[in-house]
């Protein structure tokens, strides 16, 4: 037998109780609050919402609902705009064995009108909803995460061979404000490897080089150029302003000045090296793993660490190694998966082997240990003998 909508509509208001804006106001501040639950789609979501409302649009919500709301007892308050969609929504929400649900009499409308808070997401222009659309499909990332990305500020060290890859994919990903650190000129031998440069930027500063190439790529992101060499006179003024900081030097020197102004700031360092055919990444964040110097706790003496204009570099190593930075560092700032906290990615690319060691802190750490000794920034150059760049198969850095 047919029935008409305003039919469906009574059988909905039967099985589903309504509540008053008062009494969602009351249930949210209670010490057990409901699940809101918005069912209108994304454009309505975006601008306003309950606060803390999970967005879910009717149109998905038999697809979604079961791996967004698993348990099946949660108390839920569905609503929509004027309370007609979050009753039919709540009908199906039954029917799937949802044991208690609830639909906001009015929605959101009435929630609104009635002097209620509200929360609005960022407004995404048109160029955004399409440039970050794969993004925002991800419920890991979502309009909240791309919000989190583009409020970002992630400092580049090196704008070489790790610096390349990590950079431009903060940028494609929409990483709002992306500092490169680096003095260096490009060079036509760079460009096996460097992916930021080319050929017609050879004599230019890299830094310069870099912004040219992810404001192309990125108009959303702004670049912040330090053309500069770190020591321990500048490095603290300049990572004073960021989030967190990827590692992409290509020296002893800088690589311990950074994991000490690091320890010292409680900022995460996102790390990693390479040599030949070999790379690595771990992350380090203080206060929750070791710290550089807990896997070495002091520079090599000087002629132990050939660099890459001696041993040589694949060119494709750290396009796989910088990705593996810029996902560690994107993982960071959304707040998912597992980071490289305490755990070493090691890659040999001839056999293609990618082995995950676990490393520990060391309680004797001179800089992150039960009793430090370290208290003030060194500049290793004259200790490492260093007139320039250099690695080791300790510690596999290169540019």
């Amino acid at each position: 037998m047919s029935k008409t909508f305003q039919e469906i509509l009574d059988e909905a208001r039967r099985e589903v109780p309504e509540l008053s804006a008062d009494q969602v106001q009351r249930l949210c501040a209670s010490s057990d609050p409901p699940l809101l639950l918005d069912v209108r789609e994304k454009e309505e979501f975006r601008d306003g919402h309950l606060k803390g409302a999970l967005s879910l649009p009717r149109g998905f919500l038999e697809i979604q609902v079961e791996g967004k709301v698993p348990d099946k007892k949660s108390v839920i308050v569905a609503y929509c705009q004027s309370g007609t969609r979050s009753l039919l929504a709540g009908r199906l929400l039954k029917e799937m064995g949802y044991a208690d649900v609830r639909s906001l009499r009015g929605g959101y409308g009435a929630w609104k009108n009635g002097g209620f808070p509200w929360a609005q997401d960022r407004q995404f222009t048109q160029d955004q909803l399409s440039r970050y659309s794969r993004h925002f499909l991800l419920g890991e990332v979502g309009e909240a995460g791309q919000a989190r990305l583009l409020d970002a500020k992630v400092l580049c060290l090196g704008a070489g061979g790790l610096g390349s890859p990590v950079a431009f994919y903060l940028a494609a990903a929409g990483v709002g404000t992306i500092g490169i650190v680096d003095n260096d000129v490009v060079d036509i031998s760079n460009l096996q490897r460097q992916i930021l440069h080319t050929n017609d930027r050879v004599g230019m500063l890299k830094t310069e080089s870099a912004a040219m190439t992810l404001r192309a790529l990125n108009p959303d992101v702004r670049v912040i150029e330090h053309r500069t060499r770190l020591d321990s006179s500048n490095i603290m003024e300049i990572i004073k302003d960021y989030d967190i900081i990827v590692d992409g030097c290509d020296n002893f020197p800088t690589r311990y000045l950074v994991n000490d102004a690091c320890v010292m700031t409680g900022k995460t360092n996102v790390h990693g090296s390479i040599f030949q055919f070999e790379g690595q990444v771990t992350v380090f964040s203080p206060g929750n793993g070791p710290c550089y110097r807990c896997l070495f706790p002091e520079p090599p003496p000087p002629g132990m660490a050939p660099s890459c204009a001696e041993a040589g570099v694949l060119g494709v190593l750290p396009g796989l190694v910088g990705s593996i930075q810029a996902l560690e560092t994107i993982k960071f700032i959304l707040g998912i998966g597992d980071p490289l906290i305490g755990r070493l990615a090691h890659i040999e690319t001839l056999g293609m082997e990618v082995r995950i060691l676990r490393l520990r802190r060391d309680t004797k750490c001179p800089m992150c240990g039960d009793a430090p000794t370290i208290h003030q920034l060194i500049d290793y150059e004259e200790f490492c003998g260093l007139a320039g760049p250099s690695s080791s198969p300790k510690d596999r850095n290169a540019a």
